[in-house]
């Protein structure tokens, strides 16, 4: 029961950080975006921080049994490589213009 939560509560925040803070943040009227693009990037940053930090106390700290500790450094190990890629795609370290060229691509081709 326990791993069922911890495996609830990380779904529930990854769902909230993914999808439910950009929705929020995102304020466009036609081609007009309305809200800061930089506040949704810090809230994303710092909700992943604080989400890995999270499971990373609770496995150092709150749980006992070995595989509730291994569920919560696995999900900080997402969390973790989450936020990784977000600081890589905000910094430029990466960029997906390759997908873009190839759905650009297939729209004018098929």
């Amino acid at each position: 029961m326990q791993r069922f939560l911890i495996f609830a509560a990380n779904c529930a925040v990854l769902v909230l950080l993914l999808i439910g803070l950009p929705a929020i943040t995102h304020s466009q009227v036609g081609y007009w975006q309305l809200s800061s693009d930089s506040t949704g990037w810090q809230l994303l940053f710092w909700g992943l921080v604080v989400a890995a930090a999270g499971n990373g106390l609770a496995a150092l700290a709150l749980l006992k049994e070995r595989k509730g500790r291994m569920l919560c450094w696995s999900w900080a190990a997402v969390f973790g490589g989450l936020l990784l890629a977000c600081y890589g795609y905000r910094h430029g370290y990466f960029n997906f213009n390759w997908l873009k060229q190839a759905l650009e691509w297939m729209q004018n081709h098929l």
